[in-house]
């Protein structure tokens, strides 16, 4: 997304008084968490779901993934269209397309509607989450920016945790339909509220006539939704399976293609060059290594605990409780920190955490120390999720502060769909095991631990060393 919407979306915003925005931002907040939540609500369900709706194996993968796979893949062609029509408006169009989908999935009768709903669920995602993110960059400034989007950064962790506990309670408590039809009268509510407080930002005016990067958004869309396709795939058939190897081969060359498209379009719908600038770099490399790390710990433990453990779903959903409350502490805790000590510090500390806490349920993994490891892990990914979007956004002008946090969010659903595919991988006799034990876990944990720490390395010499001065929220090298 280009940040002609948050500018036209701060025009509006900024005579408004200090408490509209705050509101603002809690109702945005939580048509985001929704969005976040419903990647892994689905987690601890889909053996209900397979059953009820007769399921393969192959298709059970689908649930999460045909979500994923739009909701990543759309996301910029969602922040040209906010430009376009303006951040408010695409804001409820997404939102109004998003709860309409979950009542189709909760609804479902058949595998094929459900899988179209959880598209459409995605597609409506992709269209609310950088319009919402766009009205609040432009509605918030120094300190207070800076507190929303650690508010913000916070959803991205806290939704993942929260999703997996919804999914265990209601699954348990209600059924499986009710992970999905729990969005409509929470929809239906933030579709009456949020036009009654958000500004009424219009689009940019040379937007009409410039023309929409139609060939762009669907090279990128289908690049990302083969990518997140081949990851899922690796995971359940193996990376030299020949399904996976063509699905990453026509992602690397959807990307190509549109880098060159990009190159010759008037008007692009990204600047690819921006990919290589450091910030940029920075927080997209942190969101796909701290969502990877998340979302695959929860599938690891998730598994652990209620296959070699014989935990019940609802049991599952309620011991990841501490996980929620590590993440929600630790984005309070780094906002804090990022206007005293420089981004990279805290990018590497939380990558050490991470480390420590995989490294924690790898050498005792039973159940108690399985959670106390993911919530030490959870804690530092944190720290992460909000570095990472600071580290992007710090220093971007005007002209690219939409953009950025766009491709952050998109970093985010590809590192999901990662996570997932390396450690089924790497896990995958554990997986199919009637009964596995609980040291069959040992060496994917491991190969988190290690991976966060090799990523601490990288961040040390990846991430900018630049925070905000408390008093206005600007950066300091």
């Amino acid at each position: 997304m280009t940040a002609s919407s948050v500018a036209q979306a701060g025009q509006a915003a900024a005579p408004g008084p200090r408490g509209t925005r705050w509101t603002v931002l809690a109702l945005l907040a939580v048509a985001q968490l929704m969005l976040i939540l419903d990647v892994t609500v689905v987690n601890v369900a889909l053996p209900d779901i397979g059953v009820a709706l007769r399921l393969s194996r192959d298709g059970l993968p689908w649930v999460m993934t045909a979500y994923t796979v739009c909701f990543g893949g759309l996301m910029l062609l969602g922040g040209r269209l906010a430009d376009r029509f303006g951040p408010r408006r695409l804001t409820l169009a997404g939102l109004a397309v998003f709860t309409g989908a979950s009542l189709m999935s909760g609804l479902a009768a058949d595998p094929a509607w459900l899988l179209a709903g959880r598209a459409l669920q995605g597609t409506g995602a992709a269209l609310l989450s950088p319009a919402a993110l766009a009205t609040v960059l432009a509605m918030f400034a120094g300190a207070d920016r800076t507190k929303a989007l650690g508010v913000w950064s916070g959803l991205a962790g806290l939704g993942s945790a929260l999703g997996v506990i919804l999914g265990g309670v209601l699954t348990t408590e209600a059924g499986w339909r009710w992970i999905f039809t729990i969005n409509v009268p929470i929809g239906i509510a933030l579709l009456i509220a949020v036009p009654l407080v958000a500004p009424s930002g219009r689009a940019a005016s040379d937007q009409g006539a410039r023309p929409l990067d139609v060939p762009g958004a669907l090279l990128v869309t289908g690049g990302t939704a083969a990518a997140v396709y081949g990851l899922v795939n690796a995971g359940s058939h193996g990376w030299a399976s020949m399904s996976t190897l063509t699905a990453l081969a026509l992602a690397v060359a959807g990307w190509t293609t549109f880098a060159w498209v990009e190159r010759h379009f008037a008007s692009p719908l990204l600047a690819v060059g921006l990919l290589l600038r450091r910030p940029t770099a920075a927080g997209g490399f942190l969101m796909l290594v701290s969502t990877g790390l998340l979302v695959g710990g929860f599938f690891l433990t998730s598994f652990l605990l209620q296959h070699a453990n014989g935990y019940s779903a609802l049991h599952v959903g309620l011991v990841f409780i501490p996980v929620a409350v590590a993440i929600v502490a630790a984005a309070h805790t780094a906002g804090h920190l990022l206007t005293h000590v420089p981004a990279r510090a805290v990018a590497v500390t939380g990558l050490i955490l991470s480390g420590a806490g995989y490294g924690i349920a790898a050498l005792w993994p039973g159940p108690a120390q399985a959670v106390t490891g993911l919530s030490v892990a959870a804690f530092g990914i944190g720290f992460c999720f909000v570095t990472a979007f600071t580290a992007s956004l710090t220093d971007a002008p005007p002209a690219e502060s939409g953009l950025r946090s766009a491709l952050v969010n998109t970093f985010h659903e590809l590192g999901g769909a990662a996570g997932v595919a390396v450690a089924s991988t790497i896990a995958g006799a554990a997986l199919v095991a009637a009964r596995p034990a609980v040291t069959d876990f040992r060496t994917a944990l491991t190969a988190g631990a290690a991976s966060a720490l090799a990523a601490a390395v990288i961040a040390a010499f990846l991430v900018p060393p630049v925070r905000r001065r408390q008093e206005d929220g600007m950066p300091m090298h």
